[in-house]
């Protein structure tokens, strides 16, 4: 079976076509379980999520603030498995038909196999990858693997990558571009800034990928603002956050279908 890269860029696409950004949440695989994991995948989709990006927890995620890793030891305290993100991914793309992605660390990959992890992800209806620590230069083996079989490369740029880096990255990139919008790990901010919105347009130049903006954007007023300049908001810590925060399960999936809901209202325009 193929992966549904496909499916991601036609979605992009379509939010494009409706003069809009695309929505794209992230949760961690495994919590608060693997059911309620999908749970939440789904009520985030319910919401108004265009992509979701499933979280494969590390035991040492160097790109996630507390909110992320507190998730993540919970999921590996439960003993989630890559078996675990694989259903989790199959479920939510069979209940919802969206794209839903990975993003994980490279060394789990590694550690797997990278033509099993890729041919059980496209097996699972996978869109494709986001791997934060993976240098491009030593991408070519995940690279071959992922095109085989129809799943995305999203590499993650920052405001400190030069212009000639960007490029050597966007080339190497399918499906679409992650911007980190500032400097430093995830976790909610007060303003997302300025220096997203010059990384959007610095990496626009080298590419016709879409550029979506993550780290930092946790309500509609900060989705409208970054939509204003990026193709796609990515928000993350704050879904993570209510869903820790919430008494119990269903209060979690009622708070997280609730945001994604601002959040689509968000992409659309100034609220």
């Amino acid at each position: 079976m193929s992966g549904n890269v496909q499916l991601l860029s036609d979605t992009l696409a379509g939010a494009k076509a409706a003069g809009r950004s695309a929505l794209i949440a992230y949760l961690p695989a495994g919590f608060p379980t693997v059911d309620g994991g999908i749970a939440a995948i789904k009520a985030v989709f319910d919401g108004g999520a265009d992509v979701v990006e499933v979280g494969l927890p590390h035991s040492d995620p160097v790109l996630d603030g507390p909110v992320i890793q507190t998730a993540d030891d919970i999921a590996l305290r439960g003993g989630v498995k890559i078996a675990d993100v694989m259903r989790t991914v199959r479920e939510a793309y069979e209940a919802t038909g969206r794209p839903v992605l990975v993003m994980t660390y490279w060394n789990p990959i590694d550690r797997y196999g990278v033509e099993r992890f890729t041919a059980e992800l496209a097996e699972a209806g996978g869109a494709g990858c986001i791997l934060p620590d993976l240098p491009v230069q030593e991408s070519g083996l995940w690279r071959e693997h992922a095109e085989k079989h129809g799943l995305a490369t999203v590499f993650v740029v920052a405001p400190s990558s030069k212009d000639a880096r960007l490029a050597e990255i966007t080339a190497a990139g399918s499906g679409f571009v992650y911007a980190a919008s500032l400097m430093g790990v995830t976790g909610t901010r007060a303003s997302v800034g300025a220096q997203a919105q010059d990384l959007v347009r610095r990496t626009k130049a080298t590419t016709d990928l879409p550029v979506c903006v993550g780290l930092g954007v946790s309500n509609a007023v900060q989705a409208a603002e970054v939509a204003g300049f990026a193709d796609g908001v990515i928000v993350g810590s704050a879904f993570v956050k209510l869903m820790l925060d919430a008494p119990d399960e269903n209060a979690g999936l009622d708070a997280v279908r609730a945001l994604a809901a601002d959040l689509a209202k968000g992409v659309r325009g100034p609220v």
